[in-house]
């Protein structure tokens, strides 16, 4: 009995001393080794302010109503862009999609080089009436107090389309002549999918037989106490975007008074196939979880790096921990989300027919037709009807050793090179998603710093941006665009 306690001790110390080692050899330093870039630039940061906060003004809302478009405020913004960039709109080629969707070429000598394509979004979400108390500052009023620009669109998207405009009307004044195309799309309708814009703006560019070195598009940003562990602060980059479908469920009855009901109602039905659903979760991936630690993990601390290295072992521990949060589930499983129901119009009518809608972000390795045939079996129930609406395939994934990820990575260590950079998974849609096919390395960042109280203002209350932030995203483009136009890299 001793003999066999002490074996187990010992076993339990060499496990012990193998997950340790594994621990503390796993994970090198893959940071780019960058000196910090000094370079001021020659701006006039009040006057690019003022330019931005100006932008913000016009609400430039998509509603999921396309009828209920302001277009006055759409063309009061472009107006507004081109008084303000005169020698853009001197220099490029312009081209207007559907009424409000932008798009500028700016023409590259060397016709063997692939251009470039950095993309933004004009268009911002509404605000809830009940939500409109809450704002400290009025969401369209662009005001700038204490060094924060407040509104709709100074983080979701505006910043990056102001931030790209800036940087290019600084660089031509500095006399940029480029070797490499660059193009600048600005959609009107991302925050509803971009069907009117990005998707029209990608049908061009594939009739004209276009191809793009790469694609940068919003996405990513940098996270502040975001990732579990990490002290310094890490610039994710958008390697991949999940997709999408809404599942409507519906269930038909023959309706009549409530003093008399069946054993089970619409709704009582329809009710039973959401928690159906609702308990048969998709299987975990921990692929693109794997994939961002392993670029941070060498400065992550003991706790966060033992169980990362020691997966052959301590996966389900990993899995759980992160199922305990909404926002890691999301990273490393298709997520189930009910989000609309309706019944009869009166609470003594039983219903004719009852309705849900459930929404679904499909992790890349799951398909639209996957994703609704996993809910046909997790129902089982003929008379639960399913039809899919509004629907996006995953993304694929692109690669970490191109050009425009390289370019990106670079920027970002060079403007701070306190900041770890790591590709991930994007959780929502972008524009970006409708230029697969024209070209293979699609990246989504912005050049903004989020902690866990900046997440929230995405789509959220009190959306700002520091005015620190701006200048930063200024500085970021005037040197990606500068390298990628002159072949620097």
């Amino acid at each position: 009995m001793k003999r066999l306690l002490l074996t187990f001790i010992l076993a339990v110390m060499i496990l012990v001393a193998v997950l340790w080692i594994r621990a503390e050899t796993t994970f090198e330093n893959k940071q780019l080794n960058l000196p910090q870039n000094t370079e001021q630039l020659d701006i006039d940061q009040s006057a690019a302010v003022e330019r931005f906060a100006k932008g913000i003004r016009f609400a430039t809302i998509s509603y999921d109503d396309p009828s209920r478009i302001d277009d006055a405020a759409f063309a009061g913004l472009r107006e507004h862009i081109e008084q303000s960039f005169p020698l853009i709109h001197q220099t490029a080629e312009q081209m207007i999609f559907n009424h409000h969707s932008l798009v500028y070429r700016f023409e590259g000598r060397n016709a063997a080089l692939k251009p470039a394509l950095f993309m933004g979004h004009m268009d911002v979400v509404p605000v809830d009436e009940v939500t409109q108390s809450q704002w400290q500052q009025p969401p369209f009023s662009g005001a700038v107090v204490d060094n924060i620009i407040w509104g709709r669109g100074t983080i979701d998207d505006k910043v990056t389309v102001f931030a790209l405009l800036e940087s290019m009307e600084l660089l031509l004044s500095q006399g940029l002549v480029p070797e490499r195309e660059i193009v600048f799309a600005f959609g009107h309708d991302e925050e509803i999918g971009g069907e009117q814009g990005a998707a029209r703006i990608a049908e061009h560019f594939k009739q004209q037989g276009t191809e793009f070195e790469f694609v940068l598009d919003e996405g990513g940003a940098i996270t502040d106490g975001v990732m579990a562990g990490m002290t310094q602060p890490v610039a994710l980059i958008g390697i991949a975007e999940k997709g999408f479908v809404n599942l409507k469920l519906i269930v038909n009855d023959e309706g009549g008074h409530s003093s008399q009901p069946p054993e089970h109602t619409a709704v009582g039905i329809l009710s039973q196939a959401i928690v159906d659903i609702e308990n048969a979760q998709f299987e975990t991936n921990l692929t693109f979880s794997i994939e961002t630690f392993e670029r941070v993990g060498y400065y992550a601390p003991l706790s966060s790096r033992l169980p990362m290295a020691n997966l052959w072992l301590l996966s389900p521990l990993v899995e759980s921990a992160m199922l305990g949060k909404p926002s890691s589930a999301a990273g490393i499983r298709t997520t189930i989300a009910a989000t609309m129901l309706s019944g009869s119009s009166k609470s003594n009518i039983l219903p004719t027919q009852a309705s849900a809608v459930v929404n679904f972000r499909i992790l890349p390795g799951e398909t639209v037709e996957t994703v609704t045939q996993h809910v046909v079996e997790a129902i089982d129930n003929p008379r639960v009807q399913i039809e899919s609406f509004m629907q996006n395939e995953p993304s694929q994934v692109s690669p970490t050793d191109s050009l425009g990820y390289s370019l990106i990575e670079k920027n970002i260590r060079q403007l701070d090179n306190q900041i770890l950079v790591a590709p991930y998974l994007v959780m929502g849609g972008t524009d970006s998603k409708h230029f697969y096919g024209l070209s293979d390395n699609v990246y989504r960042f912005m050049m903004v710093r989020l902690d866990p109280k900046g997440l929230k203002r995405f789509h959220g209350v009190n959306e700002q941006l520091p005015v620190a932030d701006y200048i930063n995203a200024i500085t970021f483009f005037h040197a990606m665009l500068k390298q990628t136009a002159t072949g620097q890299n």
